[in-house]
């Protein structure tokens, strides 16, 4: 559940990186609700949860952009190559194939490795 809320926190940071549990587990969190919501409201047929669902999916559309440029910087990518989802079924998959790929090892432009910075050093005893 960390990995939904901090993307939250991160409302509309664009900058940094994102490692890829985080923009997957927030990315499925944001898949089950939504679907949620929308197979509510079309299996009842009540217009609620339809608007909920829409109202959900616009107050989450910032933090899904936030949580997929900062992922895109994971990889070494400008946070610019989001816009190429808008490039039908083409952009989709070069989207996905990106925010697949593992991170850039080390500090790039767009800061330090969140995996070696997430890694809490053993203290000697």
């Amino acid at each position: 559940m960390n990995w939904f809320i901090e993307p939250l926190k991160k409302y509309a940071v664009f900058s940094g990186r994102a490692r890829r549990k985080e923009y997957w587990s927030f990315a499925l969190f944001v898949w089950v609700i939504y679907s949620v919501l929308m197979g509510i409201g079309n299996g009842a047929e009540v217009t609620a949860f339809q608007v909920l669902a829409i109202v959900f999916f616009v107050a989450i559309l910032i933090p899904y952009l936030a949580v997929g440029v900062r992922r895109l910087h994971d990889t070494g990518r400008s946070g610019w190559w989001i816009l190429f989802g808008l490039v039908p079924l083409v952009g989709s998959i070069t989207l996905f194939v990106f925010a697949v790929l593992d991170s850039k090892p080390g500090p790039n432009e767009y800061g330090p490795n969140p995996k070696e910075t997430d890694v809490v050093p053993a203290t000697a005893a």
